[in-house]
């Protein structure tokens, strides 16, 4: 069924993070209802919002990366592309800020 996907480990990690963050909110939400706050974002948000921002925001940080990735190899004469890890970090890191400051 999902044999068209490259399920390598940092995919799995990424999706099993979401799974995690996700279930985290809810239950923080359940514990703790949410209020609408002002941070950088343009507009007033909750926490839900700021995860879905934030994940949206991830998703395009990884897209990117591995989408520029041989470019990037060819740049900076790499013998081989990148490794995936480097955009996990930085779309957890971008996350988190969103989560936090947004």
């Amino acid at each position: 069924m999902f044999d068209w996907m490259a399920w390598t480990t940092p995919v799995a990690v990424f999706f099993v993070c979401i799974v995690l963050m996700l279930a985290g909110m809810t239950v923080w939400e359940i514990k703790s209802p949410t209020t609408l706050r002002k941070g950088f974002l343009p507009i007033t948000t909750t926490r839900g919002d700021r995860l879905f921002i934030g994940l949206l925001s991830a998703a395009y940080v990884n897209l990117a990366f591995v989408g520029l990735s041989g470019r990037i190899a060819e740049w900076m004469k790499l013998e081989q592309e990148p490794s995936i890890w480097i955009s996990f970090v930085a779309s957890m890191l971008l996350l988190a800020l969103i989560l936090r400051k947004g």
